[in-house]
């Protein structure tokens, strides 16, 4: 099984940014910023912006990260490829040490993510896609040595759960998604709610351990651009909340509109 050069470099990233990532999680150093939009900032997300940007610079594309430079639309609105980048997803879950964080990265084409590598190193997951390669989890995972295609989770061949399941933020419950709770109740039932962190709900909707993961809060382009490349590649549904229009990136407005994921099977 052949893996792409630029999939290649944006899984090494990712393992590389988990070492480092661990290294502080594990330790004594967890000093916490709170950067301007109120949010929170480790030495762990900036070590691993450098780690990132240091692996991804010896590809030839752009590069828009959250802890890298904001860059005026004007000049990316010309961007047609480039990396779009979170190095830690659930800052507040690394924060808490629950183990519900990832490196996010994805690759945008035609305001398109076609390319996704979703590592969450405290559970050692890693979950990577490619249009045109597949998408897969990989279960263990700390380096490429590890990788070995008879271990591949080939996520557009599972099931979804028969009792409808969803999977709703651990840290961002709003009324509007509680609505949306009660509308699948009554379409199928009893429905079984689970709680993670970060872009791990997108990715639970992938691998087949739910059937929706509904999105009514905030979220940024990097928040999802990632799992967005794994879910959709492995032909589940991500969309607006009207279930028609596509999610769009690089956008003037990077914020993300409310969106749902939805299983290819039982929606």
């Amino acid at each position: 099984m052949n893996i792409s050069e630029n999939l290649k470099l944006a899984i090494e990233a990712a393992l590389k940014a988990g070492e480092v990532i661990m290294e502080i999680y594990d330790g004594e150093d967890f000093s916490v910023e709170i950067k301007d939009d109120h949010s929170p900032l480790t030495k762990a997300d900036k070590a691993a912006h450098e780690i990132i940007k240091s692996h991804l610079s010896n590809s030839s594309y752009y590069l828009l990260s959250e802890e890298g430079a904001k860059i005026p639309y004007d000049e990316r609105k010309t961007w047609n490829s480039f990396w779009m980048v979170d190095p830690i997803d659930g800052t507040k879950e690394f924060i808490k040490r629950n183990g519900e964080f990832t490196v996010n990265i994805g690759f945008i084409q035609n305001q398109k993510p076609v390319l996704g590598v979703v590592y969450a190193p405290a559970l050692r997951y890693l979950y990577f896609a490619e249009e045109g390669f597949g998408s897969f989890k990989v279960e263990n995972t700390t380096n490429l040595k590890d990788f070995n295609s008879n271990h591949f989770i080939d996520l557009a061949k599972i099931t979804h759960p028969d009792i409808y399941t969803m999977v709703v933020s651990r840290s961002h419950m709003s009324k509007e998604t509680q609505e949306f709770v009660n509308l699948k109740e009554k379409e199928h039932g009893t429905i079984e709610l689970t709680s993670f962190g970060s872009s791990l709900k997108i990715c639970k909707v992938a691998e087949g351990s739910a059937n929706c993961y509904p999105r009514f809060g905030p979220t940024m382009e990097w928040d999802t651009a990632a799992a967005h490349a794994i879910a959709s590649i492995a032909t589940c549904y991500i969309t607006k909340t009207d279930l028609i229009s596509p999610l769009m990136y690089n956008k003037e407005d990077l914020l993300n509109p409310y969106f749902i994921v939805q299983a290819n099977d039982n929606c």
